[in-house]
């Protein structure tokens, strides 16, 4: 089981020379809802990946040929990865730097009308700290420390690219409601390619 990985602008000269690509985007379902790789892909975000199931329903379907796997920046579809690979799906691509590498490369998106959950994670956290301060300065100084836990959360956000709050948005309710069909309708997309 081999994984390696692959530049975004190697994985754009794929897509352009028209191969047959297995693409899987492991990221949040609102991620996906606000911007697109332009090609079929299947979606799985990871916190819901069965790599044991999806290992066992596609070993036989991808016929040898290499799974790329997707997320924003690169984190994420390195788990996926080691999971499937320990689960015994054959080779697996990591498309290097995620999305944010492909767009910064030229490769075809579709743009959602999804608030992203990036400027979702930025409003909630704007919000928390504005509110930790208004209080700390009218109420009582204790709330000061409510502006700072936010601020320790965004720093260690920023050293180790997970973020606790954009987990918890992910997985609220406006961001819910159309996970399970949008998954459904990528496995049979993906499914109706030949895979």
């Amino acid at each position: 089981m081999a994984i390696s990985e692959i530049q975004a602008e190697a994985f754009l000269a794929l897509i352009k020379s028209g191969q047959d690509l297995k693409v899987l985007d492991v990221r949040t379902d609102p991620e996906c809802r606000t911007e697109s790789i332009d090609y079929p892909f299947i979606h799985i975000p990871l916190h819901t990946l069965d790599a044991a199931a999806f290992a066992k329903d596609y070993h036989a379907a991808i016929h040898g040929q290499p799974l790329y796997i997707l997320c924003r920046s690169g984190g994420r579809a390195r788990k996926a990865a080691e999971s499937l690979a320990a689960a015994g799906l054959g080779e697996i691509v990591i498309v290097g730097g995620g999305l944010g590498a492909c767009i910064a490369c030229g490769t075809p998106v579709r743009k959602g009308k999804t608030l992203s959950l990036e400027r979702q994670v930025r409003i909630a956290a704007g919000a928390i700290v504005l509110a930790g301060v208004l209080l700390g300065h009218f109420v009582s100084g204790g709330f000061f420390i409510l502006s700072g836990a936010i601020g320790a959360g965004l720093v260690f956000a920023g050293v180790t690219d997970w973020c606790g709050l954009a987990m918890l948005l992910a997985r609220a309710p406006w961001n819910q409601d159309r996970t399970q069909s949008e998954i459904e309708k990528s496995v049979q997309t993906f499914n109706s390619k030949g895979v």
